[in-house]
Formats: structure tokens, sequence, C-alpha cells
């Protein structure tokens, strides 16, 4: 029992360790990296709170070294799938009645649980599973997960806070229920944070959820798996199963259960996830909400009044940390001819200085892409531009999958705003300029709003304020999140909430307590303190 009312700390961003030579950080990574490679590990599915075999297996593999095998996954199918949806139904009884001081607690435990003890296992092995560099996992996999834990808990607290007005003689009340029936949370490669948030923002909202992660994160993410069971996530609570994306179509996205998506991921599996459930609408107890972040093609606008050195360095930092895998990345740039020259001194001079390998070699900031899969579409575009008499590749164009998926940090130059390179997603460290004349400025900033479907993030640089005001109106709608001077990636939890529209998703703002509104359906509760005895009302009296 409750009897008091409880206040949540409340957070601050977790702070960004340096990992200097000698740091005892340093050297608790480096010592947890060694212990990782030294063993395979056996990853079950987690359903119900019990570990699943399933026998079928699959192999995780190192992707800047895909001769090295970190683990192998028991893969779910149909059976395990209904298994999963079954325990999620049975869990919800308990968990949706636990008092939000208790759900609260085992969030916030598994935030510090990250902060300390389990930091440098988290971080190893997303800088193993995913090929991220020392920063780039820090960033994620620890910052990241930590702050999305601690502020969506006081975010829920600040929901819960919320409740309309009463007059003297009845007491009007909010009532946030968690949705009816289970959630599916589906989950990317790129980003081990979004990995944890997607099924843990329902789950705290009172929901139970079956997780389905990218079988190329499967590492990192059972890894946080289990800190949650840890910190005393109650059996069911969250149900865990790499699984084929046809099976979970067929046996969940069709459930009359189903009760929300939350998905991050690529527009053309969203797209058919959006027409599944509208196909199947009819079965469904209630409709089903859907909310997904999806794909980008993500701009640079310079304005000839930019800073030559900080629109440089946002175009290397954005186009290629994280070998360019990030939704958010800098794929698009629009270059005014005054400052080109500049400009590709500048980027040329930052990346011949990039060293590309493992990322154990804490001297690399660019590693290998995650796949065969993604490896043979990035490099498919290269060759492409080689081919096309519009495009010249004047930095890069080079790449090794012999060890790892490695390609080389690459500029394309292109003579035609619409090619192929400025218009459709690549995922992967490939940055095309399209070089204009600067009296030709509005009529290309217009160009950008309507050459790409989506509408993720983009930057504009410019040292003008009426210039930095007419290309944020111009703009409007082309970016969720927009960034005036800075590159188009890095949003931080409870600073800058991500999303976007038009076909980047639902922009529902992770990291802000509009993506925690979508799972609960609310419930108002008016009661009457002196109902009235009779029906009439004063008007009925004759005069």
């Amino acid at each position: 029992m409750n009897f008091g009312h409880s206040r949540i700390r409340k957070p601050v961003n977790e702070p960004i360790l340096t990992y200097l030579p000698g740091s005892k950080e340093k050297l608790e990574l480096k010592d947890m990296l060694n212990e990782l490679k030294d063993q395979v590990m056996e990853i079950p599915l987690v359903i119900g709170g019990e570990a699943v075999k399933t026998g079928n297996l699959k192999e995780v593999r190192i992707p800047h070294n895909h001769g090295h095998i970190l683990a192998k996954y028991h893969l779910a199918g149909e059976k395990e799938l209904l298994l999963a949806k079954e325990k999620a139904l049975e869990a919800k009884g308990l968990w949706q009645s636990m008092p939000m001081d208790h759900r609260a607690a085992i969030f916030l435990k598994a935030a510090q649980l990250i902060s300390g003890p389990y930091r440098a296992l988290l971080n190893g092995a997303t800088m193993l599973g995913q090929s991220k560099n020392v920063f780039q996992a820090e960033i994620d996999s620890a910052c990241e997960i930590i702050d999305f834990l601690r502020f969506n808990v006081n975010y829920m607290q600040e929901i819960y806070s919320e409740q309309p007005e009463s007059v003297v003689s009845e007491w009007n009340r909010l009532e946030y229920r968690p949705l009816e029936g289970f959630v599916l949370a589906i989950t990317p490669f790129n980003f081990t944070a979004i990995g944890g948030n997607l099924p843990t923002a329902p789950a705290m909202m009172g929901n139970t959820v079956i997780w389905k992660p990218s079988n190329n994160a499967v590492y990192s993410n059972y890894i946080f798996m289990s800190i949650l069971e840890e910190a005393g996530l109650p059996a069911g609570v969250i149900n865990f199963v790499p699984s084929l994306g046809d099976d979970v179509e067929k046996v969940l996205l069709k459930d009359k259960d189903l009760a929300g998506v939350h998905f991050t991921g690529s527009s053309k599996v969203f797209s058919n996830i959006y027409r599944t459930i509208g196909q199947n609408v009819d079965i469904y107890k209630s409709f089903p909400r859907i909310v997904g972040e999806t794909g980008g093609k993500d701009f640079v606008f310079a304005h000839p009044s930019a800073d030559v050195d900080s629109l440089s360095v946002a175009l290397v930092r954005g186009a290629f940390e994280y070998q360019g895998q990030k939704c958010s990345a800098a794929s698009r740039a629009y270059i005014p001819i005054s400052l080109f020259d500049e400009v590709y001194v500048r980027i040329k001079e930052m990346t011949d200085e990039i060293t590309i390998g493992e990322t154990e070699d804490f001297r690399n900031l660019v590693n290998a892409v995650i796949d065969k899969k993604a490896f043979d579409k990035i490099t498919g575009y290269i060759e492409w531009a080689k081919e096309d008499p519009d495009s010249d590749i004047i930095i890069g164009g080079t790449y090794d999958d012999s060890k790892g998926y490695f390609i080389k940090p690459t500029v394309i130059l292109t003579k035609n705003p619409k090619s192929k390179t400025m218009e459709e997603e690549i995922f992967g460290p490939v940055l095309t300029l399209y070089v204009y004349e600067d009296d030709m400025f509005d009529n290309v900033l217009a160009l950008c709003d309507d050459t790409s479907p989506y509408g993720l993030t983009g930057a504009i640089f410019a040292r003008d304020r009426e210039i930095i005001e007419r290309m944020s109106r111009v703009l409007y709608q082309s970016a969720g999140n927009f960034y005036i001077n800075d590159k188009p990636t890095g949003a931080v939890v409870g600073q800058q909430p991500f999303g976007g529209g038009r076909k980047s998703g639902t922009n529902d703002k992770a990291g802000s307590k509009l993506n925690l509104l979508r799972w609960v359906n609310v419930r108002n509760i008016k009661e009457n303190y002196t109902p009235p005895k009779s029906y009439k009302y004063g008007f009925m009296i004759e005069e």
C-alpha cells in the first residue's frame, strides 16, 4: 500500500566518459573487450522470464573481423512467438496494477547498473557486435540508454500528475491506463539505446511487450535484457524474441490482442507494417497505436555567409561517424560555389587523416558497416556514381571486405540535384555534394525541401540572422530535428526529442513525454458528491 506521494529525483544527462590514456574507464573497457572476445556466448529467447532454446542457432560475428564469432543465438519460430504473446497477456494484470513507484524503481535501478558495474560490458558488446568506436558506444549504450530510462521515469511521473480541474461539488480525475493487449517493439541494429527504449517506454506505462530485436544487435540487446531482469523486471513484462519478420507478421501483427507497435527501422518495413494493420483493422480489439521512426535523407545546407571550418567539421562528423549508419546522418549537402574550394580542402584534409579499422584500436574513428548485405548495398551506390556522367567521386570511393566490411568515407560531387545519391537513403559513409551559384540560393533552397520524401533531420549554416530565419521558414516541414550551425546528428534525450515526419515516421519524439503518451489509454472519472434528486431544471418553473 502507498500512503504517500512519491517524488522522483529530477534527472540530468549522464556524463560522457572520456577514455583518455591511462583512465580507469579505458583500462576496464580494454579488459572487457578481451574477455568478450575470448568466449562464445549462447543467447536464448527470454519468454515469461524463462530462457527458451529453440535449437535454431544463428551466429553473431564481429563486423570488422567477420571471421570471429562472438555469440550464437536461438531464433524464435511461430510457436515461440505465440508463447511470448501468451506470457505477455498473463503478466499484464499484475504489472498494470503495480504502483508507479515500484515500476519506476526497476528502470532507475537498471540505469544505475549500466552507469556503474555494467557500463564496460554493454559498451564492449556494442563496440564488438555493432562495430562502434568507443565514443559512439559511450554516447549510445551508456549515456543515451541511461538517459532514456531516467528521463522516461520522470516523464511518467509528470503525465500521471496532470489532472483536470474540479468544482467544489465534484472530483474529476484522469487514469492513464495501459493499452488493452500487448505492444510489439521492433528495434534496429544501429543504436543499443533505441533497442532498449522501444520496449521499456511502453512497459513503464503498464504495458507488457514482445521485443523483436534486430538480428544484428542481439548481442548487446540480450545483455540489456539481462540487466532489466537483474533490476527486478517481473517475468513476462518484456519478452525477448529474436525472430524473422515474416513470422512476426504472420503471428503477431495479425493477432486480435495487438495493442500497439513501437518501431525503428526502414521506411519500407514500416510501410508494410502500417499496411498489414490497416488491412486487418477489423480483427483487433482496439485500433493499434502505430509509432514509427524510419529513414532519412538528411541534408546540410550552407549559405554563402557560413563559417567554413564549422561547416566542414559538421559534414565530416555528420556523414562519417558510425560509418553513416545513423538515420540522422548527413547524406546530401548544398554548398555555394563561393565556399566550395575552401570546404573541399578542409574535408579532404580531415578524411585523409581518418584511420579505419577495428574498434579495439581506439585510434580508429571509422569502423566497419554492419554486414555483407549493407556492404554490398553501399558499395553499389559508389559503383553507380563511378559510371554516372553527372557524378564525380572526389574523396574516397574504395572499400575492402576481406577481413571486415570496411568502406572509406566517400564524397560524391554531382551536377544533378535530383541524382540517385541525392534522393535515396544509402545508410553508409557516403556524402553527395551539390554546388550552386550564390545567386541561385532561393531556388536551390526550395529544391532541397522537395528533393527527398523524408523529413527527419537537417542542418543549415549561415551567420546572417535574416537568412537563418528565411531558411528555417522554407524548410519548415523538411526535418523533425532541425539544426542551426550544427551537424544533423547527436540528439540528446531531454534536450532534442527525436523523430521526423513525411516518410521518416510518425514523429512521436523519443526522449520526451510525447512518446510515453502514445502508450496510455486515458480514462476520465467524474465523481459527484451531491447528485441531483430530481430530473427537473429551474427553467421548467412556470412564470
